[in-house]
């Protein structure tokens, strides 16, 4: 990787392709969500959520076999909504230390400013054919725009997914499941080890409990997460398809 903090006078004429496709690591069947975008993300895909060493964390379900996405065809997703963390394409967030000031004090233990990266070892940055970052006169275009806006979905997110998705389990909402998938008489997926809001916990919740997640907006996340889960059959429908295909 080599990350190229961007600005409008040195990377003016830049243009950046904004196609998708496997050698972009979106041939994945999992894909890392955040809170902000559950509700587009459960109008299409089933969310389920890992422990990792980390913590929780949510993701996207997009296919049955590794490194398989029903959603891409080629260099473009099928589906109404991608995911924050693939639309992101080659772009990154960097935290730029602030420089000591005149006196030789050092700006020392500050985190730092976010800045916009893209990273020019993507082949993606450069094509002549993709769209321009920045407009004649130095503003930003729409789709400039709009990746700063995922970038900031994803950033905000890593500080309040945590919070969030421990109310869930600290709820006794999350479950540990194994999804059994039938894609036909002969063929069964089994998805191990992955943890769903338990419907009728959810259902079950009352008085101080049931207030308390609703003022902090997690019961939101739990309703949305829950109704997810019936596009597994899509994921079905998805999987038959391409094995007729096949076949």
């Amino acid at each position: 990787m080599n990350p190229v903090q961007i600005n409008n006078i040195d990377h003016a004429a830049l243009r950046i392709s904004p196609r998708a496709g496997a050698a972009f690591g979106d041939a994945a069947n999992q894909a890392l969500v955040m809170p902000a975008e559950f509700e587009e993300v459960q109008r299409e895909f089933a969310l389920i959520f890992r422990r990792r060493d980390e913590g929780l964390q949510a993701y996207a379900l997009l296919g049955l076999d590794r490194d398989e996405n029903l959603f891409l065809s080629g260099d473009y997703w099928t589906s109404r909504y991608v995911p924050a963390s693939h639309q992101r394409g080659p772009f990154s967030i960097g935290m730029v230390r602030a420089a000591g000031d005149d006196a030789g004090n050092d700006a020392g233990n500050d985190v730092g400013e976010p800045m916009l990266h893209v990273d020019f070892d993507d082949t993606r940055v450069g094509d002549a054919a993709g769209l321009p970052l920045f407009l004649e006169h130095g503003g930003n275009t729409p789709y400039l725009d709009h990746i700063t806006g995922v970038l900031r979905l994803l950033y905000e997110g890593i500080e309040s997914a945590p919070a969030a998705y421990a109310a869930l389990d600290e709820a006794g909402l999350l479950t540990t499941v194994t999804l059994t998938v039938d894609v036909s008489e002969e063929r069964r997926y089994t998805i191990p080890d992955v943890m769903v809001v338990d419907i009728e916990r959810l259902a079950a919740l009352t008085g101080e409990p049931l207030e308390r997640l609703h003022r902090s907006g997690v019961l939101r996340l739990a309703i949305l997460a829950a109704a997810s889960l019936g596009n597994i059959q899509q994921l079905i429908v998805r999987k038959q398809a391409l094995l007729s295909q096949v076949g």
